[in-house]
């Protein structure tokens, strides 16, 4: 059986989405923080699990049988290496046979501030012995198709990525490669750098929004404190605003871009166009 972790998120949903395509609905395991909120995932016949990251000891329950693992990352900036610790453990005491998760694209070198953790748990992870893969996924293309609403109503898009490109794909894509990874064999040590065939500046996503929606949106790039500042003036609170800031940096200092295309080699097609995401939001 294999086990998704997270299995409500935008994430979790769609790897399972992808893994009923591949294989029984009761090999799948999805564990949930609310069984109330994942009636519809067991409705398809999938197995659903409670487990919560800030409750170690109820992992040993959720992943009893589970051969493969899917630790998808938690959310909760500055407690994942304790959160992702709980997992790793109850893997290595119930005999997982793989245990895969999704980091960040380039973790080992990578400038975001984000990687940190990131780089934490995949050293927690190797140091448990349980056999595994890396997944570190590039950006979401959503993740700057979410704006779009608000560059339109600002008349500009805002960030501090400078000239840097980024090779970000859409989260089905990432969805569909772990899904791939979790059902191949012999998966047990690699590490896939995972990113989107194409890649784009902050300016030319702002064209593109321009070319689409008839209106003149420039990019305006600006230093990471204004940047910042902008997002906390917007309504963000201080952790996602520095999450976003930093992370535009890092953009100007290449850490989101990446073109070895093992993503789309994973899934055996290109990855979704980023153009496609603009026109979504747009249409």
């Amino acid at each position: 059986m294999i086990a998704i972790t997270g299995a409500t998120g935008q994430l979790g949903r769609l790897v399972i989405s992808s893994l009923l395509k591949k294989i029984p609905a009761d090999d799948i395991i999805a564990i949930v923080r609310s069984v109330e909120k994942a009636k519809d995932i067991s409705a398809l016949g999938v197995k659903v699990r409670q487990a919560d990251y800030n409750q170690p000891a109820s992992w040993d329950a959720a992943l009893q049988g589970a051969e493969k693992v899917l630790l998808i990352s938690s959310s909760e900036i500055g407690q994942r290496v304790q959160q992702h610790r709980a997992v790793i453990d109850a893997a290595q005491r119930v005999g997982v046979k793989l245990l895969a998760y999704t980091s960040v694209l380039h973790a080992d070198t990578s400038v975001l501030g984000l990687a940190d953790e990131h780089r934490e748990t995949e050293a927690a992870i190797n140091a448990s012995g349980v056999p595994f893969t890396l997944l570190r996924n590039g950006w979401y293309t959503e993740n700057y198709a979410m704006g779009i609403g608000t560059a339109l109503s600002l008349g500009a898009v805002y960030g501090c990525g400078s000239d840097g490109r980024i090779s970000s794909a859409s989260r089905a894509d990432y969805a569909e490669a772990a899904a791939v990874v979790l059902t191949s064999d012999h998966q047990a040590g690699k590490v896939y750098e995972l990113a989107g065939d194409a890649s784009y500046t902050l300016s030319e996503f702002a064209t593109e929004i321009s070319q689409q929606s008839g209106k003149s949106i420039p990019y305006i790039n600006l230093a990471e404190a204004e940047y910042k500042k902008a997002l906390l003036g917007a309504g963000l609170p201080e952790s996602l605003a520095e999450l976003l800031a930093n992370s535009d940096t890092g953009v100007s200092k290449g850490a989101l871009f990446d073109n070895g295309q093992q993503l789309s080699g994973l899934i055996g097609r290109p990855t979704s166009p980023w153009q496609v995401a603009v026109r979504d939001v747009l249409n």
